[in-house]
């Protein structure tokens, strides 16, 4: 069983769905993990981002390579880190 860990954290549903298509398209696994509790109204995205991005270990480098080249491509995108 392959274990996955918390690459990086994702400001936005829409962020969450860039890196949901980016790495399909790269067969890379990946889960996105939503902070939202509908128990306290989305009170935890407000505070934490929306959620995470988690991969097997293995892959970081090639995520974070990705992430860099975006980050190159459009300098207002401030992502934050695991």
């Amino acid at each position: 069983m392959v274990e996955f860990e918390k690459i990086f954290i994702v400001k936005n549903e829409v962020e969450a769905s860039f890196w949901d298509m980016v790495l399909q398209e790269r067969e890379i696994p990946h889960v996105l993990r939503s902070y939202h509790d509908s128990a306290y109204d989305g009170l935890f995205q407000m505070q934490k981002g929306w959620g995470a991005l988690y991969a097997p270990e293995k892959y970081r480098t090639v995520i974070e390579s990705i992430r860099r080249e975006v980050d190159c491509e459009n300098p207002d995108h401030e992502a934050e880190k695991a």
